[in-house]
């Protein structure tokens, strides 16, 4: 058996929140990093391999909370957009270890092998897909399987799925609790994902009502209605001890107004751990009908004033985006004011799906709005172990703008003159106007792209830099252009091997799974068969992704 590959990272500034470097204050520590393995350790000998850090940035790999990077809808998107293929092509790198390579394409929604390599490039190793139906977790997995580098795992999605809301709809919570841990094994998912509860079912329904506009309206029996769906998965996700707790894309998303339905919702799960995501898209104040306006300002005092909520943000960065979700109505409604090409999926039993190629632009008044209430919500934050980093990629914008946003949370001159170029039209009353002055250090940079989403996700051996943490590391080359700075890390490593030497990518290899396999009383799988066999067009016995033995 060959030794375990020995490397010690010397003399580097290391921003370790976690383990109390770096934590929210300006001043990393300068230390050394050891690897043996794949793993961090706390000594090595001195005759073992140095890197010289000296001068520059340690940091642990970054950790994506909250991506669209796989599965049937990102294969949708990127078949609806060819045009991006030829303008943003990916060459095959040439790799150091004789690995085969591979091309791809760009864009804001890449190939797999493009967006393992450019997660990479950027400093990251890990990332969550945000949201897979049932139907498609095979599909999924393949796509994940061809993404190199990245460790990587799903949320799958539960808010408008037929059995579960038959369950609720009979008062059969505890086999609704056993259909999720099923579920989410048979699947190999990490995560309970909801989007629009209820009202994707709505809307497949047909007829007048095409969305639900309340925690309280009826979703095909006064039985069933989102706040009981939010309350089922949120407490189903608690008692089955999830290490992330439920993932929560709220009603009326992108509607004015709709900052009363986000705060409603979380006070629906009071006291309970929830995660709501992209809170930027459900913070909105004004009236349908009637204009819009920032409410960040009430929503994050909501979120700083409970321990228990946890958020990322879904900035939106200007320029070419593709929205990407299982909220169809939704995407009927941008397909129908901006008259762009389109998909609408719906996902049988499970879910929907739509996806339109969009672009936020300067001088639109919305997306000047949407721009200024992300970075409120950041820059009002108390806590950032509990308001996270993300773009939800590539709705927002994609992974390849967090260098952008990360220089806006930095630098208040730069962000302040980005703000005079925007649409003043919809800023009345922004706090970004009230010259908000807040700067993130790079203590705090580390917890919202790092040690944040890691405790958040529960993943004990990533985000941090301690011994037996997994030997995921960034080095970056200290630059007073802090977009340059973290575009370009100097080195990364994954799992113990430098994949990217001065800035280029040397190696690809495969990344890891991650996924959850909760106990549950097995009756419930006989109860659900009868229902595959009644209603489904899969057959029971092909249904989920367990790998073939």
């Amino acid at each position: 058996m060959s030794k375990p590959t020995q490397l010690r990272i010397a003399g580097g500034t290391v921003y370790d929140p976690a383990n109390g470097g770096g934590a929210g204050g300006a001043d990393g520590v300068v230390r050394d990093v050891c690897i043996e393995g794949d793993r961090i350790v706390a000594e090595l000998p001195a005759s073992a391999r140095r890197l010289d850090a000296r001068g520059m940035v340690v940091m642990p790999g970054g950790v994506d909370i909250h991506a669209h990077i796989a599965g049937s809808s990102v294969n949708h998107a990127r078949r609806l957009l060819p045009e991006e293929h030829a303008a943003d092509p990916m060459p095959a790198p040439r790799l150091d270890d004789g690995a085969i390579t591979r091309s791809g394409s760009g864009g804001t929604v890449p190939s797999t092998f493009a967006t393992g390599y450019r997660y990479a490039g950027l400093g990251y190793t890990t990332a969550m897909e945000a949201a897979v139906a049932p139907i498609a977790a095979r599909h999924a997995h393949a796509e994940l399987d061809d993404t190199p580098i990245i460790d990587a795992g799903f949320f799958v999605l539960l808010g408008n799925d037929d059995y579960l809301l038959r369950q609720l709809g009979a008062g059969e919570a505890a086999r609704a609790r056993d259909y999720a841990a099923w579920l989410l094994g048979t699947t190999r998912a990490y995560a309970i994902k909801i989007v629009n509860p209820g009202g994707v079912e709505v809307w497949k329904g047909g007829g007048d009502r095409r969305n639900v506009s309340g925690l309280d309206d009826a979703v095909g029996s006064s039985a069933v209605t989102p706040r009981k769906i939010l309350e089922a998965l949120a407490g189903a996700a608690n008692a089955l001890g999830l290490p992330h707790p439920v993932h929560i894309h709220c009603n009326n998303l992108g509607q004015p107004g709709n900052a009363a339905t986000t705060l409603e919702s979380m006070k629906a799960l009071s006291g309970q751990r929830a995660h709501f995501t992209h809170l930027q898209f459900h913070s909105y104040g004004g009236a349908a009908g009637n204009g819009w306006s920032s409410a960040a300002r009430e929503v994050i005092e909501y979120v700083n004033a409970h321990a228990a909520v946890s958020v990322d943000v879904g900035q939106v960065m200007f320029g070419a985006a593709t929205t990407v979700t299982a909220d169809s109505p939704v995407e009927h409604l941008l397909y129908a004011s901006s008259g762009r090409k389109w998909v609408n999926v719906d996902i049988e039993l499970e879910s929907g799906c739509g996806i339109v190629p969009y672009a936020y632009r300067e001088k639109a008044a919305v997306a000047a709005l949407q721009w200024a209430v992300g970075l409120e919500l950041f820059l009002l934050a108390n806590d950032p172990w509990r308001v996270v980093l993300s773009t939800d990629h590539p709705n927002g914008g994609t992974f390849l703008s967090y260098p952008e946003l990360i220089r806006l949370l930095m630098d208040r001159a730069y962000r302040d003159e980005r703000l005079k170029r925007v649409n003043q039209k919809l800023l009345a009353g922004s706090a970004l106007l009230d010259g908000l002055s807040r700067e993130y250090t790079l203590g705090e940079i580390a917890i919202i792209t790092r040690a944040g989403p890691a405790r958040l996700l529960g993943l004990k051996t990533k985000g941090h830099l301690g011994p037996g943490a997994d030997a995921d590391v960034t080095i970056y080359a200290s630059d007073s252009d802090r977009a340059q700075m973290f575009a370009a890390p100097r080195y990364v490593i994954k799992a113990g091997t430098l994949v990217v030497e001065d800035g280029q990518l040397r190696r690809a290899p495969a990344g890891r799974r991650l996924a959850v396999r909760p106990e549950y009383d097995a009756a419930v799988t006989k109860d659900v068969k009868r229902f595959f066999d009644q209603y489904a067009c899969v057959a029971f016995e092909n249904y989920g992704a367990d790998p073939v033995a």
